[in-house]
């Protein structure tokens, strides 16, 4: 009898990680493709006459769902604590797939003058519902549907998906750049990444209808339904709740630095071509991408404190030389590398970031906790450090930036420091001889 669910427990493990992780792909794809696509789609919602204008309208609907990420948070971390780890991944999926499929289809402003972009609005505030959710859903789940000894590198798949999602977004790009006219991508172009995006979230909705709840969760249920995923509850918590903002501080802004901002720094600053800027940074995010399943199972052998040391006295010391260096590259090979180390040193905190803010919580209180407060300092620092980048460089003092980017990351240093190790969290505190279901065993988690 006890071979029976082989085969399951063979594929179950895999499939959990693949349908945690993979919303974050589709949701850092369309993240992607809005603020690489607007300048061909700028003019399709906007009255011409003045391009600037057309794309500060774009940018600052862009915002919105910068915004919108701590509704997101809370609610869909609500709903993830109240309902199930499953039943929010699918819901946020829906989110995605609506969005896309929002902007893919808006009406211009030729046909329906600004009610085309009143769709682009609704289709950005439901992707900051949706993003602000999918971070804590899937780092709870994939944290949750783990063994103690691989949460590590099982929630490094978060870091591995998203960073995946960008470089398909650029990947297209790129592509339909080099296979269509200009005036063919300002006239209907523009629109095929969002109907890639549509389809890619309904495929992760079917794939996340197949997923089990975990284990930790259902264990979990005799918890009182009114204390779950509540305010109340999380201010029990709020030592770390306020933890996850501090700790989140100083990641976020290296990477959005070292991601989102470096193509842009590379060819404003720098002065590299704008395609040799985006062949960097495709090449140095690929790396990147890599190294996550990496430092995720390092930190499961050493923990996780001395990965975010190494992060925080790394992104301390070493951001304003490599930032310098960067500012007077001339050449592919020298961008790369320093970007690479740069991108080498964030690994600390990216690998596993998810894990220890999930290790962080109880249970009952565990996407709440980790969606609210991680979604405020992304919001505060993640979401502001290319406005900030660019108001130091027009004020004529770019290199406050790179000291900026420093201090963030020694207020997180200290976090780091004192804070608690994680590694060995118990995440439930189920009986410890609490018999397993025959269930239980044929869907042993990763």
């Amino acid at each position: 009898m006890s071979v029976t669910p082989s085969a399951p427990q063979a594929r179950t493990p895999w499939r959990a990680v693949v349908g945690g992780s993979i919303g974050n792909l589709v949701e850092w794809y369309d993240w992607f493709v809005y603020a690489s696509f607007a300048t061909y789609f700028a003019s399709a919602f906007f009255p011409k006459g003045n391009d600037t204008a057309q794309l500060l309208n774009t940018a600052g609907i862009f915002a919105v769902g910068f915004f919108m990420r701590p509704v997101g948070g809370w609610l869909l971390g609500r709903f993830a604590d109240r309902r199930g780890r499953k039943a929010a991944l699918t819901l946020t999926v829906t989110l995605m797939s609506a969005s896309a499929l929002l902007i893919a289809i808006a009406p211009t402003y030729d046909q329906v003058g600004y009610f085309g972009a009143g769709v682009l609005l609704v289709a950005r505030l439901l992707q900051g519902l949706s993003v602000g959710g999918e971070y804590a859903a899937s780092a709870t789940y994939l944290t949750e549907a783990s063994q103690p000894g691989r949460r590590g590198f099982v929630s490094s798949f978060q870091y591995v998906s998203m960073t995946a999602g960008q470089l398909i977004g650029l990947g297209l790009l790129i592509v339909l750049q080099r296979t269509m006219s200009d005036g063919s991508l300002h006239s209907y172009g523009w629109r095929i990444p969002f109907i890639v995006g549509a389809v890619a979230a309904a495929v992760v909705f079917w794939l996340r209808r197949n997923l089990l709840e975990t284990e930790v969760y259902e264990e979990a249920g005799a918890h009182r339904e009114s204390e779950r995923g509540t305010i109340a509850e999380l201010l029990r918590h709020r030592k770390e709740a306020a933890l996850v903002i501090a700790l989140t501080m100083g990641g976020t802004v290296a990477y959005y630095t070292y991601t989102t901002y470096l193509t842009k720094y590379l060819s404003n600053t720098a002065g590299l071509s704008k395609s040799d800027a985006s062949l960097v940074s495709f090449c140095a995010l690929f790396v990147f991408m890599l190294l996550q399943p990496l430092a995720g199972a390092l930190s499961d052998r050493i923990g996780r404190r001395p990965l975010l040391i190494t992060f925080g006295v790394g992104s301390m010391l070493a951001t304003v030389p490599i930032m310098t260096a960067l500012s007077h590259t001339d050449s592919f090979g020298g961008a790369l590398l320093l970007s690479l180390a740069a991108l080498v040193v964030v690994t600390g905190y990216t690998s596993i970031n998810a894990v220890v803010k999930a290790e962080l919580f109880p249970t009952h209180v565990r996407a709440l906790g980790v969606a609210l407060p991680y979604a405020l300092a992304n919001a505060l620092f993640g979401g502001t450090a290319e406005y900030v980048a660019l108001w130091f460089k027009n004020a004529g003092a770019e290199s406050g930036f790179y000291w900026y980017v420093s201090g963030c990351a020694a207020v997180s240093l200290i976090v780091y420091l004192t804070m608690r190790e994680t590694r060995d969290t118990s995440l439930t505190k189920a009986p410890a001889d609490q018999p397993a279901t025959s269930e239980r065993a044929a869907r042993t988690p990763v």
